[in-house]
């Protein structure tokens, strides 16, 4: 075999400039850089060295042949053409990866099947020996890829992907793989922080793999120094003797590097599941003197060692996928800026994201942007030194007025000692000027952003003595008033529950983005909440029962106080809480028309018409609905106000219910939905078509003087004018308009219905 060899190195996208330089670095000559691989010629010696030192590469392939092929007759004659005797023994194992296509070969399958027939044919003896298949840990892994009509095929030293180091064998929910890691650091200046003798902090660490591949740098750790099974362990071209002549230097290596001492690595992690696995990856890396993990929140991670300890924050915060990700991950990217300019004066930040736009909102500018892909991901490397003036946020103070501070701070906490006494003209003491109160740096809104606050507040002005007078603690204060910011937010005692209309098409999907981050930062300043109490949700036009089915699994509910009731809301896991807002007047109405009375509630929802009604003295309550997930929410609402007793709930279709009940009820309230299609009923409700036979059906139990309240939110419903010849009709949807829903008069429609 030949002294040197042409090598190819893959790696993820967007990490081949970093791989050329290490690979050059590590002996490859004549480099050249493609699309997710680098290229270049080598000794063996150096190809050994790659696989070892590699903190980037996925495979290192040793190129075996280059060929032109038109057909797969071509591929498989140009492979049978190997010496194959040279590579493996006829008895061994084999696995074949196939990339490409073209040259009449568009199935990879096929493609690896020919190369496969071809060595098996080859190596094939008298007695029927052949290699055999084994996809797990092969003696030889052979890749070849198909290029533009030429075959490049190739024996693959690395085995399993380099960037399996072997110490991660726990893991989170979405990890960074080790090389993308490893670039991540090598792109934020680690190895020079690092010689400088610099800490490094993970304020969202997970399980730990930013910290294990910064010491593995800082140790001079050879990556893969732990791995013992490679993909030339059988192969007959493999050179035992030098090999270990370069593992026994690596280990030395690591040695005289983990015999330094160590660097202040951390990490913190708020998810207390996580903690244990990455200690243990920590561990397996033989790291443990080098790296510490605690349990902590974004807002609370204190870095610095001491004063004068400088280095490296580094991290990479959630993306967002989930019902109401927004509020939370901008106010964890404020947070983590809020961390970076209090307790970081002078580090140096890395945020590597998929939400970029997330990234300006930590108040903080960066000085230099690389993009990544993490998978099929495009994701930014936001560099950060964290200095005052790259601060977009806060009050600033200027180092005459940080020295000033220091000072005065100095004076305060030594009073046991003398002090000179300075005295003023009049030969009165001079008192020494106190030291200014710390500034808690709020967000600094954008134009638009203060424009949507300013809205809040007055509006939140507005309904002040409406609310107190009402006594409730629950309405809505925004109902997209400015067309720009287009969602409908509500209190909920001291939660806000923001829910997102989808924009049109013809709007700039990153304009609505940005206008949506700039609400998001005014909320908690305009309505004096906690970050933590802001939820989230996107609305669209919904099909179905979607708005009713579950979005998440928190379950936790809030108590909100309404006309004297307590009633429970779930803020997180469905599109809806539990109560309509807009139906408190027809609600309140119930109360008071309720004493003595029989109650009936269909499609009760969460039955706080119900729960109302029992408040208002009614002498029975019936409530209805299909769904016993909400019925169980409405016993709870109706057990935390003491009604248990004559209160009864209902499983069933309405319609079905109706027709077989033979009772009697002097109030009955109907707020049915738009369309119904549960798997328990026949055939689809539809509150337009199905009006005068729900409605009739209702007035059939009807006791002689009673009402039937009938109210709904489909923008386009029209009441049968037929209703109105058999019954008193009285449309009285002004009247169940509270001011918290004047801007919007068509959220829903209402009548009062009784026998003529």
């Amino acid at each position: 075999m030949s002294d040197r060899f042409e090598l190819f190195l893959t790696c993820p996208k967007g990490l081949e400039g970093l791989l050329i330089e290490e690979a050059v670095g590590l002996g490859l000559e004549e480099a050249r850089e493609h699309t997710s691989a680098v290229r270049g010629m080598a000794t063996m010696e150096t190809a050994y060295r790659l696989c070892l030192w590699s903190r980037l590469a996925n495979r290192v392939l040793l190129v075996l042949k280059r060929f032109p092929m038109k057909d797969a007759e071509d591929l498989y004659h140009g492979v049978l053409d190997i010496d194959w005797q040279d590579h493996m023994l006829s008895d061994g194992t084999l696995a074949v990866e196939f990339s490409g296509h073209g040259s009449g070969i568009d199935n990879t399958h096929f493609g690896a099947l020919k190369v496969k027939d071809a060595i098996v044919d080859k190596l094939r003896t008298p007695q029927g020996d052949r290699p055999s298949i084994d996809k797990l840990n092969p003696d030889l892994r052979i890749h070849l890829r198909l290029d533009r009509g030429e075959a490049i095929l190739s024996l693959d030293l690395s085995g399993h992907s380099l960037h399996q180091r072997g110490y991660r064998l726990q893991q989170g929910a979405a990890p960074l793989k080790e090389n993308l890691a490893a670039a991540i650091l090598i792109r934020s200046g680690w190895p020079r922080i690092a010689a400088e003798g610099g800490a490094l902090a993970d304020p969202m660490c997970g399980v730990g793999t930013f910290l294990v591949e910064a010491a593995m740098i800082a140790a001079d750790m050879a990556p893969n120094l732990r791995r013992e099974q490679w993909g030339f362990t059988a192969w007959l071209g493999h050179v035992p003797a030098l090999w270990k002549k370069l593992h026994e230097e690596a280990v030395e290596r690591a040695a005289t590097g983990l015999a330094k001492p160590p660097l202040w690595i951390r990490g913190y992690e708020a998810d207390p599941r996580l903690i244990q696995p990455g200690r243990n990856n920590v561990e397996r890396a033989g790291l443990s003197e080098w790296i510490k993990i605690y349990q902590g929140e974004v807002a609370t991670f204190e870095p610095r060692p001491d004063q004068n300890q400088k280095g490296l924050v580094i991290c990479n915060p959630p993306y967002g996928e989930r019902l109401g990700d927004e509020a939370s991950l901008l106010y964890l990217y404020q947070n983590l800026g809020e961390r970076l300019r209090q307790a970081c004066l002078n580090w140096e930040a890395a945020v590597f994201t998929g939400a970029p736009d997330l990234g300006k909102r930590m108040g903080i500018r960066s000085h230099k942007q690389y993009s990544f892909w993490n998978g099929a991901l495009p994701c930014k490397l936001l560099l950060i030194k964290v200095l005052p003036d790259q601060f977009v946020t806060g009050e600033r103070r200027t180092p005459e007025q940080r020295q000033a501070e220091r000072e005065q701070a100095a004076y305060d906490q030594t009073p046991d000692e003398p002090q000179e006494r300075k005295f003023n003209k009049n030969g009165n003491p001079i008192k020494p000027t106190p030291a200014p109160a710390p500034v808690i740096e709020q967000p600094r809104l954008s134009e638009g952003g203060q424009m949507f606050a300013n809205r809040l507040q007055k509006n939140l002005k507005a309904m002040g003595k409406w609310v107190k007078r009402e006594g409730i603690d629950c309405y809505r204060v925004y109902d997209a008033d400015m067309p720009e910011y287009a969602m409908a937010i509500d209190l909920y005692h001291d939660w806000v529950h923001v829910q997102e209309y989808a924009a049109p098409k013809s709007i700039d999907p990153e304009k609505a983005s940005a206008r949506m981050f700039d609400a998001l930062a005014a909320l908690p300043q305009a309505l004096n909440v906690d970050k933590s109490r802001v939820v989230v949700k996107r609305r669209e036009r919904q099909s179905g029962t979607k708005q009713y089915e579950r979005q998440a699994a928190q379950g936790k509910f809030v108590e909100v106080n309404e006309g004297g009731v307590k009633l429970l809301v779930n803020l997180t896991d469905y599109l809806d809480t539990g109560l309509f807002l807009d139906h408190r007047p027809m609600r309140m109405r119930i109360q008071k028309e309720a004493a003595g009375k029989r109650f009936l509630n269909l499609f009760c929802y969460t039955a706080t018409a119900s729960v109302h009604a029992a408040k208002g003295g009614a002498r029975s309550t019936t409530s209805v609905d299909l769904s016993k997930t909400y019925l169980d929410w409405a016993r709870r609402n109706l057990s935390l106000n003491g009604f248990s007793d004559k209160n009864r709930l209902e499983q069933g279709d309405v319609m079905a219910w109706l027709e077989s009940s033979r009772d009697e009820y002097d109030l009955i309230f109907i707020d049915p939905p738009t369309f119904s299609n549960s798997k328990r009923m026949e055939g689809i409700f539809d509150v337009q078509r199905d009006q005068v036979q729900l409605i009739d059906l209702a007035m059939a139990r009807l006791a002689p003087g009673g009402v039937l309240y009938f109210s709904n939110n489909f923008r386009k419903f029209q009441l049968e004018e037929n209703l109105a010849e058999r019954y008193a009709v009285e449309e009285i949807s002004a009247q169940t308009i509270d001011p918290d829903f004047a801007r919007n008069t068509k959220i829903h429609r209402a009548w009062k219905i009784t026998a003529r």
